[in-house]
């Protein structure tokens, strides 16, 4: 797999917050320096004014070897090239390779990744998300992903998309034999009698069928009859005969569950449903009919019309979350979130595959990501490295320098306070 070099997101000007931090740091010390000459100054009116120079004296120093060892991680302090300084943009592509190692030895090694996967119940969280997606995080964070999706949908290729879904669904089609599924299937629909709706809608129909079609039998019989039936009107009445015959035999198939008629379909079925999946010469042909749908051109454009009512019913969706959520699908999305909370067995299922899923991803492309990383840091200047890292920890390093310059003045005034006691 070969992953484009992009940049961190972020931008690479001084955060204000960091700003602020620097200023508030800078000015302790500043402060610091004239508290010094201020207590120097009138050190000899009270003897309190010594404990106020230590204090301002010790915070000095402190601060400024904080600000010296703060400043050395990412510049040389004002400008000098004392060594080890610029420790970061000297070392960037180093701190490339470290951290692409941290992530490959830490998040991207497969069995890392299945011992941390087997810690997270990825079905629960769906579960809760899908039963209550109400909370303000979750609002946002469909809102987000609705966004998401409507962006993608709307930029990528129709043609090629639905050329790609198509294709991929022929390939799978081809490649799977569905001879013995549909055998199993009605197999299994005998078996619990779900076969006999189906057996009463063509009753049903051929009940309509044959009121429909009266006058093309009485027609038949017509010009079949003789001329001396013809003449008498034993031919109509034969007709007659004939559609009351028809006729009370589908009655008697739609109200007697035990028709002989009725066993024979029944039968036929279950012999249908063991040849989709024994025989040979059946299953060859249900092949041979399927590759013929495969292939003919109508599917084609009866699928693109799918896909295109598809695609418009997501972006619709992804559009409007809030009244995806408020109806019948929302309602089926609760239900399952619902059902993955209560069912143990599918929990199991859905977080294995999940886990299985991630080992592959890591097993995959891990030391794609890991050069990835690696050829995007190299990639940087050194300005751009350290104002990033500056940007991401600077607020801390500026407390560093904050805490330094009063945890000195602490230590000086103390030092101050044992040797006055001396």
């Amino acid at each position: 797999m070969k992953l484009a070099r992009l940049p961190l997101p972020g931008s690479t000007a001084t955060s204000p917050a960091l700003r602020r931090m620097r200023i508030v740091a800078t000015a302790l010390l500043l402060a610091m320096a004239l508290v010094f000459l201020a207590a120097r100054a009138l050190g000899d009116r009270h003897p309190a004014w010594g404990f106020v120079r230590a204090f301002a004296e010790a915070a000095m120093v402190g601060g400024l070897a904080d600000w010296f060892a703060v400043t050395a991680l990412f510049r040389h302090p004002l400008g000098l090239p004392i060594p080890h300084t610029a420790i970061v943009p000297r070392n960037k592509d180093r701190i490339g390779d470290t951290l692409a190692n941290f992530l490959r030895d830490n998040f991207l090694i497969p069995r890392v990744v299945a011992r941390r996967m087997r810690r997270m119940d990825v079905a629960g969280a769906a579960g809760r998300w899908l039963a209550n997606p109400k909370g303000a995080t979750e609002g946002r964070l469909r809102r987000g992903a609705s966004r998401l999706a409507a962006d993608m949908l709307e930029s990528l290729d129709q043609e090629r998309l639905g050329g790609m879904v198509r294709t991929t669904i022929a390939q799978r089609l081809r490649a799977l034999e569905i001879s013995p599924l549909l055998g199993n299937a009605l197999s299994a629909a005998i078996a619990e009698n779900r076969h006999v709706p189906l057996l009463d809608g063509i009753v049903k129909w051929a009940a309509k069928v044959l009121e429909a079609n009266q006058p093309i039998i009485r027609a038949m019989v017509h010009e079949r009859a003789g001329g001396i039936m013809r003449w008498t009107g034993l031919d109509e009445t034969l007709a007659n005969k004939i559609i009351a015959g028809l006729d009370g035999m589908i009655h008697d198939m739609a109200n007697e569950p035990g028709h002989p008629l009725r066993a024979k379909a029944e039968e036929g079925l279950a012999q249908l449903a063991h040849d989709l999946q024994f025989d040979e010469t059946m299953r060859a042909r249900v092949e041979g009919f399927k590759a013929e749908m495969l292939d003919n051109p109508a599917l084609a454009d009866w699928w693109q019309g799918i896909w295109e009512q598809m695609r418009g019913a997501m972006l619709k969706v992804a559009r409007d979350p809030d009244s995806m959520m408020a109806g019948r699908f929302g309602e089926a999305l609760r239900q399952l979130g619902t059902t993955l909370q209560d069912d143990p067995e599918l929990a199991a299922t859905i977080n294995r595959f999940a886990r299985r899923a991630a080992v592959g991803t890591a097993a995959d492309y891990g030391d794609a990501i890991v050069r990835l990383v690696s050829e995007t840091v190299r990639g940087w200047d050194a300005r751009t490295i350290t104002q990033r890292l500056e940007n991401a920890v600077g607020r801390d390093l500026q407390y560093i320098r904050i805490n330094g310059t009063l945890v000195g003045g602490l230590v000086g005034l103390v030092l101050h306070t044992i040797d006055v006691a001396l």
